[in-house]
C-alpha cells in the first residue's frame, strides 16, 4: 500500500502528519502537485512533479494508483474515481470517504456549485482547525493499523 498526496491544495500540517506517519510505518508516501515541493529526506517519501493544468495532478494519480492505496485529498471528484478504481480517499479534515459516502458528497457539491452558479454565496470551507487536524491523524492512525497486514 501506499499513501497518495494530492499535494497542490494540501496543507502543510496535514502533509508534516503525513511525513511522520510515512517514517513511523515506513509506508511509501507519494506527493503530487504541478510545482516543486519541499519536504523532508527521506527513503519513504517522494514528490512527483507534473505540467500546470487542469486535473494534470489527478489524472497522473488516478492513473498510477493501485488498488488498496489511500488518497489524502479534499478534490470530491478525485476522491470518487480513486474509490472507484479500489483505493481509499480520506480528506484533511479526517473524513474516510465511501463508496456511501462519496455519492452524497457529489451531490451536495453539484448542489452548492448550483447555487453558487445562480449568484448564492454559499461562501467556503471553515479553516482547519486543531479538531481537524486531530480527527486526521486519528483516522491516519486507524486506516494505517487496520490495513497494515493488508
Amino acid at each position: 500500500m501506499k499513501i497518495w498526496v494530492d499535494a497542490d491544495a494540501c496543507p502543510k500540517v496535514i502533509k508534516d502528519i503525513l511525513f511522520r506517519a510515512a517514517e513511523r510505518r515506513r509506508i511509501t508516501t507519494i506527493l503530487v502537485a504541478n510545482k516543486a515541493l519541499r519536504f523532508p529526506p527521506s527513503p519513504y517519501i517522494k514528490a512527483i512533479q507534473v505540467a500546470a493544468g487542469f486535473d494534470v495532478a489527478d489524472n497522473e494519480i488516478v492513473k498510477q494508483l493501485e488498488a488498496g492505496d489511500l488518497l489524502i485529498t479534499a478534490d470530491i471528484p478525485l476522491a470518487a474515481e480513486v474509490i472507484e478504481k479500489g483505493g481509499h480517499a480520506l480528506n484533511p479534515r479526517g473524513e474516510l470517504y465511501t463508496r456511501n459516502t462519496i455519492r452524497e458528497r457529489l451531490n451536495m457539491r453539484d448542489f452548492m456549485a448550483e447555487l453558487r452558479d445562480s449568484g448564492v454565496n454559499t461562501g467556503g470551507p471553515a479553516a482547519l482547525g486543531q479538531s481537524d487536524r486531530q480527527a486526521f491523524a486519528n483516522q491516519l492512525d486507524r486506516f494505517l493499523t487496520r490495513h497494515a497486514a493488508d
